[in-house]
């Protein structure tokens, strides 16, 4: 295994993301390539910009992801594990999935948010999409299961 594409989408499971992929590139002195996949720009997929403040909005908010995804890289850097980090527009799925093509991954690090199967027949499910269309083998890092309260002292 030489080169682990870690999808990084700042959510409360990045943490938990990031370590599973540092172990990995530990254990088999891998290459770490974080991947955001940014929402792609309007014009991109063909709706008009807006008025310029909108896309002052939109450019402050990808200056933030790239700063987050550099200090994200710059951790892993310290820690010996030679790591990129990549922001790139563009639909999540179809975006990591080209990315780890061109980056010849050997694998795939990615979050799931644990959300139910309603909201994945609505509206998909990231991480399912590239555990189905993925050529290299996938990790999914699941949350932490909720524990259920078996306290009953609040019950007569």
């Amino acid at each position: 295994m030489k080169n682990i594409v870690v999808a990084v989408d700042f959510s409360e499971e990045t943490e938990r993301v990031i370590e599973a992929a540092r172990e990995l590139a530990s254990a088999f002195s891998a290459k770490l390539w974080l991947v955001h996949a940014a929402a792609p720009d309007p014009d991109f997929v063909g709706y008009r910009a807006g008025p310029q403040s909108v896309r002052d909005a939109v450019a402050n908010e990808l200056r933030e992801e790239h700063r987050l995804l550099q200090q994200l890289a710059d951790g892993l850097r310290g820690t010996g594990i030679d790591t990129t980090a990549l922001l790139v527009e563009g639909p999540t799925v179809q975006t990591l999935l080209k990315e780890a093509r061109r980056l010849e991954a050997d694998h795939i690090v990615i979050g799931s948010h644990g959300r139910g199967a309603i909201y994945r027949t609505v509206l998909g499910s990231v991480s399912e999409g590239v555990l189905h269309r993925a050529k290299c083998s996938v990790t999914v890092v699941r949350p932490p299961l909720k524990a259920k309260s078996s306290d009953t002292s609040d019950q007569p």
